[in-house]
């Protein structure tokens, strides 16, 4: 009964956001954050609540990546040879396609996005990022606290000790809180209750 309620609430939903003169009705929930703060956890239990299956970027980003060229062996060299920052640069213009693409493809469903899609140093590359998420009033960054220390101090706890330099980057960096519509904090909650406090947040009642 719980879930036809859901899917009921969320067909309801659909129908108040028909979208211009095409008449295609759209509700796409995007998480945003950075590494390990619970994005995939969370995509999961939102998608069930919604009734909505869920779109993780991840699952296709091979596939856009290669799209417009992407090398994969000069990538793994540049990770190999211990140069993390190059290797992670070098996948910047390749991220960006894949939200673009990724967005264009989807409908109806819980997208999570890894953690650096959404946080881009070059200005041309933010704009796009901007861009392909404006008309999605449904996009959540989640972190474990407003306080930007204790989210680093946390994350740290769950990410590769080669990582955290790159995760903190990603906590610290503007952009997330740019892009986001709401903000939702996780520490001491449990996957449900953050699920909960982003339909709250969403202005979504299942109940």
């Amino acid at each position: 009964m719980h879930k036809v309620g859901a899917v009921r609430r969320t067909r309801a939903i659909l129908d108040s956001q028909s979208t211009g003169f095409t008449g295609i009705r759209r509700m796409i929930v995007i998480l945003i954050g950075p590494m390990k703060v619970g994005k995939s956890t969370v995509g999961r239990l939102l998608a069930a609540r919604l009734g909505l299956p869920r779109q993780p970027l991840d699952k296709n980003r091979w596939k856009y990546y290669r799209e417009i060229g992407f090398d994969e062996e000069h990538a793994r060299s540049l990770a190999e040879n211990g140069s993390l920052d190059a290797a992670v640069n070098y996948c910047k213009p390749f991220e960006v396609h894949a939200v673009e693409r990724h967005l264009a493809e989807i409908q109806n469903c819980v997208a999570d996005f890894g953690a650096g899609y959404s946080v881009q140093e070059d200005p041309i590359l933010y704009e796009r990022v901007r861009r392909a998420l404006d008309p999605h009033p449904q996009v959540v960054l989640l972190l474990p606290s407003p306080d930007v220390d204790q989210s680093v101090v946390c994350l740290n706890d769950r990410v590769d000790e080669k990582l955290r330099a790159l995760n903190e980057h990603y906590v610290r960096h503007p952009a997330n809180r740019s892009l986001a519509k709401a903000v939702v904090y996780t520490s001491g909650k449990t996957p449900e209750e953050t699920c909960a406090d982003i339909l709250h947040s969403l202005r979504i009642d299942l109940l």
